[in-house]
């Protein structure tokens, strides 16, 4: 039995990957969308994802994808899921699926009681669901990765019918909050184990994962 299962995502180094895995994180997230300062070429990802040690699953994140990026990017860097962080609609969202053959977590922006029944469309034809804070109205604002939180409460007493992740603004110092408020079996941090954006800390990696497994056991 253990606390939620964890996702680092925005990795740019093998050093910061080989930290997490260390740490025991279940997924790798790896950025794939030029405007973000997190984000990886296709051939320096291929050199993160391949003959990585450990079981943690690589996780590609990808904004609004073309077919041409999505082929790009998958000629070079073998991953397990495709997490698609955009506007993507259910029936694109369908179709990536269908034509990569691997596993969709699709992620949606939440502010409010509506944004987070949005998720109903995506039952079908995702793999997993991640929960994120949405942006904020800024110019150049990216999609995630910055370090802001959502009302928890809104997900508290949920019946969420697909495997979901937590996202938003979590760190070492709020993770027992988050979860306790909402549930969340599985996390996803980013910023809040960074020096600066796509720089890891590894021992704020370990604290965070230490912290995870000292969580008492989700049963929700």
């Amino acid at each position: 039995m253990r606390g939620p299962a964890v996702k680092i995502c925005g990795l740019t180094r093998a050093a910061d990957r080989d930290a997490a895995i260390r740490a025991g994180a279940s997924w790798l997230g790896f950025i794939f969308y030029p405007p973000s300062p997190r984000s990886l070429t296709p051939a320096a990802a291929g050199a993160l994802v391949t003959n990585r040690p450990g079981a943690a699953e690589a996780v590609g994140v990808f904004v609004d994808p073309d077919d041409a990026w999505l082929d790009t990017v998958l000629a070079s860097a073998q991953l397990d899921i495709l997490q698609l962080h955009g506007k993507e609609t259910p029936e694109r969202v369908a179709a990536i699926r269908a034509r990569t053959g691997r596993r969709v977590m699709k992620a949606l922006a939440v502010a409010d009681a509506a944004d987070l029944d949005r998720h109903r469309a995506f039952v079908e034809v995702a793999d997993l669901l991640l929960f994120d804070a949405k942006p904020p109205r800024t110019p150049g604002a990216i999609p995630g990765g910055n370090g802001l939180a959502f009302d928890w409460r809104l997900l508290a007493g949920q019946t969420i019918a697909l495997p979901w992740l937590l996202a938003g603004g979590l760190d070492e110092t709020n993770l027992s909050q988050a979860v306790g408020r909402t549930g969340a079996t599985a996390v996803d941090v980013s910023s809040g184990v960074e020096t600066a954006p796509g720089i890891k800390d590894p021992e704020a990696i370990a604290r965070l994962l230490a912290v995870a497994r000292d969580l008492q056991p989700i049963t929700a």
